[in-house]
């Protein structure tokens, strides 16, 4: 150990001085560390026409011939971009990832005029976003099917996509699936309004008291009802299991190899534009008469998680029919559950998903 510390002592009093006055750029650290090397690798990074518009979409794998995973993200206009690196770099070893920042969103946001796209930002728009990038993907990689993963607000668009087109796809995962918009706020402004109560927080019952009944009587969630339940649903861990905040994971983000300042402007940006449009369809969100999906079926559910809670997706899981399907728990997490349990995901997707690509190690 002596030999070692004057060894490391001696590099330090060699360093240059102009090499110890300069921190180390960490965008630049990620992005030199995670560079696809292989031979037969694919980074792309690009903006394609989707829909009418430019989208942005990054495609990154260490081996084109593995099985195409289009991540569709959350929010509504929440990228998972520029947070990709802390849970992807794994699944690029087995799938050539695609992360979309969708209509509105990140990087999309500011490939377009905001009031041009502003009258388009309806669900119905972004399904068949989906299925034009998918189209796109099966067309310009040469692959007859593809894996969906939808996120959240993602799964609205993903579960969508998995009924109109089975046949493009290997199998659909939702994780934080959206099931029965309604009758998931309700468990989880029960849960927190509970948690609230056993913590003995007058401020939180308070608050949480004065939106009753949420939803209001004709399904209605309004913004101002709704921000309010999440702020202490997060509090509480309902969105990241034993986190009282997500400012730590917002804060890596602000490290992101893919993304600049102007970028993260443009999240918020995007979300004030996408959220009063897509909100109301959110709510209205109801999948409870899908009782045939033509595609397997693999949900990622956070034991811990109150921001779409997992009893109503469990019984509308256990009536469903599809060629397979799979319930994945994850015990430690609540609804972020590829990032707080990043190597649970990526064993699910090796181990679960995988297969259903066929023959060769799921190689096409």
């Amino acid at each position: 150990m002596k030999i070692l510390g004057a060894g490391l002592a001696a590099v330090l009093i060699l360093a240059p001085a102009a090499a110890l006055a300069a921190p180390p750029d960490p965008h630049a650290i990620l992005a030199d560390v995670g560079k696809v090397v292989s031979a037969n690798g694919i980074d792309e990074a690009k903006a394609v026409e989707i829909g009418g518009i430019k989208q942005w979409i990054r495609i990154r794998g260490r081996d084109r011939r593995n099985p195409i995973l289009l991540v569709i993200h959350g929010g509504p206009a929440a990228p998972d971009l520029p947070n990709s690196y802390l849970f992807e770099r794994g699944w690029e070893d087995y799938f050539t990832v695609v992360e979309w920042d969708q209509r509105g969103a990140g990087k999309t946001y500011e490939l377009n005029d905001p009031k041009t796209v502003e009258p388009t930002i309806r669900g119905e728009r972004m399904i068949q976003d989906a299925e034009e990038l998918t189209a796109y993907l099966r067309k310009t990689y040469d692959r007859q099917k593809i894996f969906v993963l939808g996120h959240s607000w993602g799964t609205y668009v993903g579960l969508s996509l998995a009924e109109r087109r089975p046949e493009w796809l290997y199998a659909y995962i939702g994780a934080g699936q959206i099931i029965d918009f309604p009758a998931q706020e309700r468990a989880g402004y029960a849960w927190v309004l509970g948690a609230a109560k056993a913590d003995g927080n007058s401020t939180a019952v308070r608050e949480l008291e004065a939106i009753a009944p949420y939803p209001e009587a004709n399904g209605a969630v309004p913004f101002d009802k709704i921000n309010l339940e999440r702020k202490w649903s997060v509090h509480y861990g309902g969105l990241t299991h034993g986190w009282a905040s997500f400012d730590v994971w917002e804060k890596a983000e602000r490290i992101s190899p893919d993304y600049s300042e102007a970028d993260f402007k443009a999240i918020d940006l995007g979300s004030g534009l996408s959220f009063p449009h897509l909100l109301p369809q959110m709510i209205k969100a109801n999948f409870t008469g899908v009782t045939q999906l033509k595609c397997p079926l693999l949900i990622f559910a956070g034991r811990y998680d109150y921001t779409t809670p997992n009893a109503p997706v469990r019984v509308w899981y256990d009536r469903v029919q599809a060629p397979h399907k799979q319930w994945v728990w994850f015990e430690n997490s609540a609804h972020m559950m590829y990032l707080e349990e990043p190597g649970r995901a990526l064993v699910s997707l090796v181990q679960d998903a995988l297969p259903l690509a066929g023959k060769a190690g799921g190689l096409e």
